[in-house]
């Protein structure tokens, strides 16, 4: 891709993602921070894959001359995700439509940030159409832990919904809330829609294809 926009004089857009900033040692994380990654850990493949994709990114920007934007996403959700994508919220979210008990890694404690896709497009928007290269943390800074999303998704579609432990994944990060002021000053943009506001519509989305899908397997 960076080839194709080197040839045609696209300007290029890098969807990178916090894993860049590993298990942080610094919270909230800022772009100047490093990071904190296990090079040779069962997450290092996506962790060290968007390491080097930003590092060709900056490569071909220096090198080629090529213009290049860098978002480092956090936790994004919102409708139309994939069902059983393996992320938090869409588990714990199908999870619960189901009657299945959501599924808690470790003691629960770990913490995320969650974004609504709409407020990720809007900020890619922006920064497409600026003349900062990047790179900008596009993230809600609402930080909560696993229990506390579960306590949400509980209070949005089921209060009964029970919670399972499970041991805990290795390398999973403890920490992770992005510091947007560098995307607030530069872009003029950060997010609006909070979770309490964002989870009901993603949850009407999930419900209509589950239960759609049920009735379209049992006819």
């Amino acid at each position: 891709m960076l080839g194709l926009a080197k040839r045609v004089g696209a300007r290029f857009l890098l969807t990178s993602t916090s894993e860049v900033y590993g298990d942080p040692l610094q919270h909230p994380q800022v772009e100047t921070y490093w990071g904190n990654v296990n090079p040779i850990g069962v997450r290092s493949c996506y962790d060290e894959g968007k390491r080097v994709a930003e590092t060709l990114t900056m490569d071909y920007h220096r090198g080629a001359g090529i213009e290049v934007r860098i978002a480092r996403i956090f936790n994004t959700y919102g409708p139309r995700m994939c069902i059983d994508d393996g992320r938090v919220v869409s588990n714990f979210v199908a999870q619960a439509l189901r009657k299945e008990p959501m599924t808690v890694y470790g003691d629960g404690k770990q913490t995320r940030s969650f974004q609504y896709v709409s407020d990720l497009v809007e900020g890619l928007v922006r920064l497409m159409e600026s003349e900062h290269i990047g790179p900008f943390n596009l993230g809600n800074p609402g930080e909560f832990t696993m229990l506390q999303l579960a306590e949400v998704v509980q209070e949005t579609i089921d209060p009964k919904a029970r919670i399972e432990f499970k041991p805990n994944t290795e390398d999973d990060p403890h920490m992770r809330k992005p510091d947007i002021t560098k995307a607030k000053e530069q872009l003029g943009w950060e997010p609006t829609v909070s979770l309490r506001k964002g989870l009901p519509m993603m949850v009407s989305d999930f419900r209509q294809r589950i239960f759609g899908e049920q009735k379209a397997f049992s006819a």
